[in-house]
Parts: C-alpha cells; structure tokens; sequence
C-alpha cells in the first residue's frame, strides 16, 4: 500500500522560505517520478514541480527561480525548498506520485498525500 505523508509547512511572512518533505512508502521510489501540488480551497489544484527518477526537474512558471524540488532515495523522501514566499503561494501542499499521463494533470497521478498547509502573509 502506498502511503506519502507531508510536513514542513507553516505560517511564514512574505520573502520567507519554508521546506516540504513528503516521505513515501510502499513503492520503489529510485525509479518513480514525484510530484508536487498546491491547491486554494474552492480552486482547482494546480501543478508546482516534478522530479524524475533521473534528477531531471519541471517547474510551473510561477515557482521557476524560487522553488527547488529535489529526492533523497536513501530515505524515500522528496522535499520542495521554497524561498521568495509570496502570499499567492498560501495552499494546502501534496505530494503526487504514480503517474500515467501528463505531468500536468492532477488525473494522471493515482497517489496523493494527506497536504501541508502553507501560509505567507503579507
């Protein structure tokens, strides 16, 4: 059974930073790309960063420069470094996994964690 469960999140002023980790079990990791995603109540969630299993990353525009995915194999665990907060960037924060489509759609992904809720105040 596979199970990601986020943490690292909280309320920060704008500029600040914050890091995520996501620690799966379950699955394999080394060879699963993982995903990161951010959702405002009443919004559709949208996409943030993916790590392929080879290191290689993707950005949403509106992180490029600010936010950096990365994964520790040894331990299973995928983290999102954030800096530059901006208030825009307050959501509840999941990590995604088991893709079998476009990166950029949340429908692609079978495994979702719980969320970590961020906050950056202006």
């Amino acid at each position: 059974q596979v199970r990601l469960v986020e943490s690292g999140g909280g309320s920060v002023q704008a500029g600040g930073s914050l890091r995520l980790s996501c620690v799966a079990s379950g699955l394999t990791f080394s060879r699963d790309p993982m995903g990161w995603w951010r959702q405002v109540a009443g919004m559709e969630r949208e996409f943030v960063a993916l790590i392929n299993s080879n290191g290689d990353t993707t950005y949403d525009d509106s992180v490029k420069g600010r936010f950096t995915i990365s994964r520790d194999n040894a331990v299973k665990t995928v983290y999102l470094q954030m800096t530059s907060l901006k208030p825009e960037d307050t959501a509840l924060y999941y990590c995604a996994t088991g893709i079998h489509g476009s990166m950029y759609y949340f429908g692609s992904y079978d495994y979702w964690g719980q969320g970590t809720q961020v906050t950056v105040s202006s």
